[in-house]
């Protein structure tokens, strides 16, 4: 290259220009073989041109996120290592959505990239990032059925090799880090059915019940009557055949229908594991009433959720995860949670908070993606598997540092029994 700068060096450039950072923490590798960046740093290869039009066009966590997904860019080294040295970097570190380049970037952009050959049209998303702008209002029914169709089904085969024989997409309970996966989601499941106080014959509303394993637990270990809710039909599909492999078609129906639909209450418990979060800030209030409407007085609610711990803003539409892994979700924190469901008439009675277990959680399910990568690529796509690869790695980062959290709160209707005044009696 023209004045002793390899591919590589330019490519330092327009990364270190996208991210704010004059020093990069990572190893570039040009698609001419050049390598520049600190010795011993996990190394990122760049394949093509075509990743520096992706960054052009959209210089930031979009851009970067599009070009992983397509095999523009690669990793080389070991997934946690490269993404926690990536956001320890200029923008990347910062909470909330990524800051803007500013003008004065976006030319040096401009002219490295040509100075590479880099120029042209923007490269078309790959077709695993989601579109729901057609679908209608942000969290009306229709638009958040795509939503959850988005995430939820692209392949229960595929689902089943990341997340194992438990078939559980939530953060487990870890008694010991080497207790294994499928024993930690176990003890979730368990965990949340004594918080409920099921007994034989409880009637048990499962929102978002996803492949029926909350479901499956309950009817089967406690002889509830169980109502499970899902909005995706894949899902659906294999909790109907899991309940029935489980013998308990007398125990548990699986319906597809919203929560807003489900007029058959009353209910003795509700459990929420994981579906919050796809609800909305603006409808969280609406959410609660529907809960607090269906639970019969003295009926408990257990809402397991993710929290956003790095103040009032989680991503916005231009970020990756909003685009790739949960269109329109949005993360609140503990405090909004808890207010609303006191605001709607319940007696919050215990809050427990799983953060370190759902880093946990988080990596064995990337471990097991890497160990089934071929197997997973066959079931979907090897953009797909790229993107759970990042999402996975990258929010099990965030829980390690503190930016996100998960709790679960465990809440009473007033005007029955009270539930036991310590909670020694589900630990």
């Amino acid at each position: 290259m023209a004045g002793g700068r390899t591919v590589a060096d330019r490519l330092a450039t327009v990364l270190g220009t996208v991210l704010g950072s004059a020093e990069l923490p990572v190893r570039l590798r040009g698609w001419d073989g050049s390598v520049t960046g600190p010795p011993g740093a996990p190394v990122i290869a760049v394949r093509n041109r075509r990743a520096l039009r992706r960054l052009l066009w959209s210089p930031g966590q979009l851009g970067l996120g599009r070009a992983y997904v397509a095999g523009d860019i690669d990793v080389e080294d070991d997934v946690f290592e490269t993404f926690a040295a990536l956001s320890s970097a200029g923008r990347l570190a910062e909470t909330g959505p990524m800051r803007p380049v500013t003008t004065a970037e976006r030319l040096t952009l401009l002219r490295t990239v040509a100075g590479l050959g880099g120029l042209g049209t923007d490269p078309a998303p790959p077709a695993e990032e989601a579109d729901l702008g057609r679908h209608g209002l942000r969290h009306s029914r229709r638009r958040d059925a795509a939503a959850i169709a988005h995430h939820y089904d692209v392949g229960n085969d595929f689902y089943e090799l990341v997340l194992g024989p438990s078939m559980v997409y939530s953060c487990a309970v870890w008694d010991t880090p080497d207790v294994g996966l499928d024993a930690a989601q176990e003890a979730k499941l368990d965990l949340v059915c004594r918080k409920l106080g099921l007994h034989e014959g409880d009637r048990l509303l499962d929102v978002g019940c996803g492949w029926g394993s909350m479901a499956i637990h309950a009817a089967g270990r406690y002889g509830a009557d169980v109502v499970g809710i899902t909005i995706s039909e894949e899902q659906a599909t294999l909790a109907r055949k899991r309940v029935a492999e489980a013998g308990l078609t007398d125990k548990v129906e699986i319906r597809v229908q919203d929560y807003r639909e489900v007029d058959d209450g009353p209910f003795d418990a509700i459990s929420s594991i994981g579906m919050a979060e796809h609800v909305g800030r603006a409808r969280l209030g609406d959410y609660v009433d529907q809960l607090v409407g269906l639970l019969r007085p003295g009926g408990r609610l257990l809402n397991h959720a993710i929290a956003w711990n790095a103040g009032e803003t989680t991503w916005d539409d231009t970020s990756f995860i909003a685009r790739y892994v949960f269109p329109d979700g949005e993360l609140l924190g503990l405090h909004e949670m808890v207010g609303a469901i006191e605001a709607g008439g319940l007696e919050v009675v215990d809050v427990e908070a799983l953060r370190r277990h759902y880093a946990l959680t988080l990596r064995a399910w990337v471990q097991r993606l890497e160990e089934h990568w071929d197997d997973a690529v066959a079931a979907s796509t090897e953009g797909r598997a790229r993107v759970w690869r990042l999402y996975m790695a990258a929010c099990a980062l965030a829980f390690e540092g503190g930016s996100m959290g998960v709790d679960q709160v465990l809440a009473v209707k007033p005007g029955g029994e009270q539930p036991p005044l310590r909670r020694t009696a589900w630990v």
